[in-house]
């Protein structure tokens, strides 16, 4: 192991060097260029090297937005012997906004482990091991791969900025917030009216028809090939026939620079492959809005693949399924994104609280189809693969 990751919910990062200049004050020299440091040893023959690089969501957003909701997929698949221990640990993940990831040039040692973990224990939040085991924030193990306990006591921990809202901005937005609200009450599930309203709709950047109609067709199947790399299937094989879906339907300048990278990597990243699978649960609100889905149901079922591959392949060229797609008002789209913007909440507030999430939703999917309705209209500006999923 050359790999020990530190994930934390914190309300900024100001402390963090301090932190870090404290745990090597004794036997390593510390260099700092910008959020990365580089450490040495000074021993005369035991040298040894580390990287530490600090990200929070603020200066590396497109980091949480790309491997937050894959670490989420990975931990609820994991059979783990405690249930009550995997909602704790699901909610600890989904209010993470800060990484301090180390490198080694050499195997950790235990007697830098324990360094990492004093680290750890200054900086709060969990411990992740290249194997999969979590870590609390005193260095016991909370879980291991196998879904198997360990013996550490856990709670999570949330930052104040994960759960505190901000002030209303205008009428509209209120009205819409308020109308989200009474749609939470009449279904039982849980709200703060703290939670900040969204921007009116002439302050949003909506996407165009068939903006959205690209972005569904390629990443549609770009997901195709990642389902066939995650379940081992042979990859040269599956790159050549979706590079040619992509060219079939020319959307191939659609693809995202990640999706881009991962379609051409000579050894496509498993992890990769699955955060891109879970997609699909985007793509289902790109075809909402497009006209080819009903409703969106309260998100605690995956989407319908099978229909949601058919939307695209029952035609012969990108041309043919644009023509039949039928634009949802921007109304509409903004209404859904509200209510998205405060299931999400709903679901972190009774991780936190140590409940199940509400109406049986599935935080997973909420957080996906959040990424494709605020990409939609156009949240902040931005970019696809970096929606910011605050609650």
């Amino acid at each position: 192991m050359n790999h020990f990751t530190i994930f934390a919910s914190k309300n900024d990062i100001e402390d963090v060097e301090l932190k870090i200049s404290d745990a090597f004050a004794k036997g390593f020299a510390i260099v700092k260029s910008e959020n990365e440091y580089s450490i040495k040893s000074k021993a005369l023959f035991k040298k040894h090297k580390f990287i530490i690089r600090v990200m929070s969501e603020d200066t590396n957003p497109d980091y949480f937005t790309k491997n937050i909701p894959g670490m989420m997929g990975y931990y609820d698949n994991i059979p783990f012997e405690d249930d009550n221990l995997k909602e704790l640990v699901l909610t600890q993940i989904s209010v993470l906004n800060t990484v301090i990831a180390i490198e080694s040039e050499k195997e950790i040692t235990e007697e830098q482990l324990l360094l990492f973990s004093r680290l750890l224990s200054t900086i709060g939040g969990i411990g992740f091991l290249p194997n999969g085991t979590l870590l609390d924030d005193e260095g016991v193990v909370i879980v291991y791969p196998d879904g198997q306990s360990g013996p550490s006591d856990f709670r999570p921990h949330a930052c104040t900025r994960k759960i505190m809202g901000q002030a209303v901005s205008s009428e509209e937005g209120e009205q819409r917030k308020n109308k989200t609200i009474a749609f939470l009450k009449e279904n039982a599930i849980p709200y703060t009216a703290s939670l900040p309203q969204l921007p009116p709709i002439e302050a949003c950047q909506f996407k165009t028809q068939e903006d959205i109609a690209r972005r569904a067709v390629a990443l549609l199947i770009v997901i195709q090939f990642a389902c066939d790399v995650a379940q081992g299937g042979n990859v040269e094989e599956s790159r050549d026939f979706f590079i040619n879906m992509l060219r079939k339907y020319e959307v191939e300048d659609d693809l995202i620079n990640n999706e881009r990278d991962f379609l051409q990597a000579s050894e496509p990243d498993a992890q990769e492959a699955i955060n891109i699978s879970w997609q699909y649960e985007a793509y289902w609100t790109l075809i909402w809005a497009l006209g080819f889905v009903e409703k969106l149901d309260v998100p605690e079922e995956v989407c319908d693949c099978e229909h949601a591959i058919q939307v695209v392949s029952n035609y012969e060229t990108f041309e043919q399924f644009y023509q039949e797609t039928t634009m949802r008002n921007q109304e509409e789209i903004l209404d859904e994104a509200d209510k998205i913007y405060r299931y999400h909440w709903a679901c972190v507030d009774s991780r936190i609280q140590e409940q199940t999430a509400p109406a049986g939703m599935n935080e997973s999917i909420v957080m996906e189809r959040r990424r494709g309705l605020f990409w939609m209209i156009g949240h902040r500006d931005e970019a696809w693969d970096n929606i910011s999923m605050d609650t």
